[in-house]
């Protein structure tokens, strides 16, 4: 009896525990922070290649003068209602999912880090020069039909003027 007392204990305690998130700021400025963010949230399914994708076109659009000049602009780029992101209206589908940016995963936390600092450093995928968009391959925006196909990495294919 007073083992099952026991194990019904940590049974609901461990069911109503809510997952501690990765503290947002080791080291990391708001920049750095909404690139990384970027990454975790866009690409932390992918391979290490594919989050570095993501991070370069974060990137390229910054370089361009089509797009806001802050990596936290660009990625936080949507339409807005009463100064929130309107749901499923953004650049970034992440930023208006309508859910919060926590990152609990620590491993996909420290990838996300790690892809963003080479790509702050210079790093640059060759084939993606000049890509400023991508999707899921299991969606099609209206506008992947007025670009040019890159290729795909991934579940992301990727895209240039």
């Amino acid at each position: 009896m007073f083992k099952s007392i026991i194990i019904l204990l940590l049974l609901s305690s461990s069911i109503n525990a809510k997952p501690f998130s990765v503290p947002d700021q080791f080291n990391l400025n708001k920049e750095e922070l909404c690139l990384v963010q970027a990454i975790y949230f866009e690409a932390r399914g992918e391979s290490f290649i594919g989050q570095l994708a993501v991070g370069s076109v974060i990137l390229q659009r910054l370089e361009s003068k089509s797009f806001p000049n802050t990596i936290c602009s660009v990625v936080q780029s949507g339409k807005y209602w009463k100064g929130n992101p309107v749901k499923n209206k953004c650049a970034f589908s992440y930023w208006c999912d309508g859910k919060t940016e926590k990152m609990y995963n620590y491993n996909a936390y420290d990838e996300a880090v790690n892809a963003a600092n080479l790509v702050l450093g210079g790093a640059s995928i060759s084939l993606l020069n000049g890509a400023t968009h991508y999707h899921a391959f299991y969606v099609q925006p209206n506008w992947s039909t007025k670009m040019k196909r890159i290729t795909r990495i991934g579940k992301h294919i990727f895209y240039k003027r």
